[in-house]
């Protein structure tokens, strides 16, 4: 401690009392990490300490009060702004090249971290209220109290001061990043399988890697779709190695083109393709992660960042729990009876395939959607009705309903959170080209989880700073519930009861999760490389990929689903748009059967609102409140284990054949 923030604490402990010298020496220490020259002389700092420090008690709790409303108007309508400035850039229709983007990027308050100290409200907050570890949180949570919680989650909001510069081009890389993402539609209307047959009409453009997955798991509804998943499979492998023609791309390619081989009317491609782009913009995010880490001395990366600031879970806890799920004996047994329902050795593309309830057909699928939901607005007005069939009261039904919009997204969908309550949900989905369809139900059912969870989080949070969900794998859990709940909105459920109903559940949880924890591994493996090679090209960047991609799927992959040479693991573009994400989906797997587990005899509705209503706590915290116990994968490889017996003895007729 330097002599002058010594004499500030000195001098306060007199007039305070004894009983209040680790609040001030902690006070005054985090304001002192903060000041800079600009702020003021040591005088002009020890003044401000003197002035502004509140001793514990019913003024500590008023100042608490007024913070916390200051920020939550502050931040809730910037927030509410930003998202209507993007919302354009978000929607499908209506396009305005160049406007659109303009105005996402538009930040009407662009330097607000750097006023909220020019203004000193930051150094309030800093001075009167604790800014904890993770270690902290995790070790003395539980014996906080709303008003606890609240003050640490206040005096969390000013981890850094960012410059303005570092602000503008942090919007500017990511939403350049994310609209690369959003456009990258390959055309498929030349592609050809090995039998040498188009499958796609002529126009038929798919977004990657979202729809191709999608398209490769609708063709398990039929018998001969084999050829037209290997030939998917090597979409998303050109898409990863960067090898699809520009040809294909800009379509001025008629010939026929085999993406499994990459050629064009049977000659290799050898140039003129995509290349290193999407390498590029990872290499952008992660320069743009760089230039954070020189203020964020406590979370010196972004690994650092995502895991204990924005997950508050620690690396080594998610990355363990990743492998468990991975190297559960379970997934042999699993494989086994992946390769009795489809009838056919497992392929690498299989690891997508996770609905075992029934082999309907895409055009019986979207016709149980016609019936009820014609296009998105015909789902958003029947979403009170809906949800009453879901369980919900009809207050809460009618109140959580009419608060969420439904649109059609340019990418892939998501879910927007109201951050203040005069406002509500957006709900972003997809759809067909001349109706809603099976595609766009399913997106929804699973983007309307993370609405309910976003609107009981913000109406029924105990107070404005712990509004929301501790982190995105929690509001992912719920997500993956109500998308699982899907088919009964529809009528269309499998028979054979709850019993079975969650046998199915467990299975495709399981599938679904250890899916996607190879991506997830594969991208922590990445950054730490990255990292390690500061300065590496995004053409040793891909080859990092790819052999990071082959040596994890060696190592959890290939006994079950043979070699891949298209490197699936890599397929997410979450990578190159939203880093280090991934890990919250298999999070939320696990969670959301932590969570439907415990729901089993319980009301789904009421349990919704009172778990998304707990508060931002840490995740192992809420989970703890939630439903009894920690974050495990344990209780769904279990359950796993149990379901397969139950689904073995009344297995249905294989699906798919060579």
């Amino acid at each position: 401690m330097i002599p002058s923030i010594a004499t500030i604490v000195e001098s306060l402990v007199p007039v305070y009392g004894e009983c209040e010298r680790t609040r001030i020496t902690r006070g005054v220490g985090q304001v002192a990490a903060c000041w800079r020259d600009d702020d003021g002389t040591s005088d002009e700092l020890a003044a401000f300490c003197t002035a502004r420090f509140v001793a514990e008690g019913p003024q500590l709790s008023r100042l608490l009060s007024r913070i916390e409303g200051a920020l939550e108007q502050i931040t809730g309508h910037l927030y509410e702004m930003r998202r209507t400035l993007r919302r354009h850039s978000d929607l499908a229709g209506d396009e305005f090249p160049g406007i659109d983007d303009m105005l996402a990027m538009f930040d009407p308050a662009p330097d607000l971290s750097e006023q909220m100290y020019r203004q000193k409200l930051g150094f309030v907050a800093l001075l009167n209220f604790p800014r904890e570890t993770l270690d902290v949180m995790l070790a003395e949570g539980s014996s906080w109290d709303d008003a606890r919680w609240a003050s640490v989650r206040i005096a969390q909001q000013f981890t850094a001061r960012l410059p303005k510069e570092l602000a503008d081009e942090s919007r500017r890389v990511s939403h350049s990043a994310q609209q690369w993402v959003a456009a990258f539609h390959i055309p498929v209307g030349t592609l050809v399988d090995s039998t040498g047959t188009r499958w796609f009409e002529n126009d038929r453009a798919l977004l990657t890697h979202w729809i191709v997955r999608e398209e490769i798991k609708g063709q398990y509804n039929d018998r001969n779709g084999v050829t037209r998943q290997r030939a998917l499979a090597g979409v998303l492998g050109r898409a990863i190695d960067g090898g699809v023609p520009l040809s294909v791309m800009n379509r001025s390619n008629t010939s026929d083109w085999n993406a499994q081989s990459n050629t064009i009317a049977g000659v290799p491609v050898r140039s003129d393709t995509m290349g290193l782009a999407r390498y590029e913009r990872l290499l952008d995010q992660f320069a743009l992660a760089r230039k954070y880490d020189a203020y964020y001395p406590e979370y010196p990366t972004a690994i650092a960042r995502k895991f204990e600031l924005a997950r508050e879970m620690t690396e080594q806890s998610v990355e363990q729990l990743l492998i468990d799920l991975l190297d559960h004996p379970v997934r042999t047994a699993l494989a086994d009876y992946l390769r009795s329902r489809l009838g056919r050795e497992l392929e690498p593309f299989d690891i997508y395939f996770d609905d075992i309830a029934e082999s309907r057909p895409a055009s019986e699928l979207n016709a149980a959607v016609r019936a009820l939901f014609p296009d998105e607005k015909a789902f958003e007005r029947a979403l009170p009705q809906t949800l009453r069939g879901l369980g919900f009261c009809a207050a809460d039904a009618d109140f959580l309903g009419s608060r969420i919009r439904v649109e059609i997204a340019r990418g892939s969908g998501h879910a927007m959170r109201p951050y203040l309550v005069e406002y509500g949900a957006w709900l972003r989905t997809g759809r067909l080209k001349d109706e809603f369809g099976w595609d766009g139900f399913d997106t929804a059912m699973h983007e309307l989880g993370h609405n309910l969870e976003q609107l009981c989080s913000t109406f029924f949070a105990p107070r404005p700073s712990l509004r929301g969900v501790p982190n995105t794998a929690c509001t992912e859990a719920f997500a993956f519930l109500y998308q699982s709940l899907g088919k009964r909105v529809l009528g269309i459920e499998p028979p054979g009861g709850s019993a079975r109903a969650f046998a199915i559940d467990s299975v495709q949880t399981m599938l679904a999760a250890a899916q996607i924890a190879g991506p997830s591994l594969l991208e922590l493996h990445v950054w730490r490389w990255m990292y390690a090679n500061p300065s590496a090209t995004a053409a040793a960047l891909r080859e990092q990929v790819l052999a990071i991609a082959d040596r994890l799927w060696v190592r959890y992959y290939e006994r079950d689903f043979g070699k891949d040479s298209n490197r699936l693991l890599a397929a997410y573009q979450h990578m190159v748009a939203h880093p280090l994400y991934l890990a919250d989906y298999t999070l939320g797997h696990v969670m959301s059967h932590q969570i439907r587990s415990f729901m089993r005899d319980k009301d789904i509705a009421s349990e919704t609102r009172r778990i998304t209503s707990l508060g931002r706590l840490t995740p192992e915290l809420w989970m703890q409140r939630a439903v009894g116990m920690r974050i495990s994968a344990t209780p769904l490889a279990d359950d796993t284990r149990e379901a397969l017996t139950l689904l073995e003895s009344s297995a249905p007729r294989a699906v798919a054949t060579r």
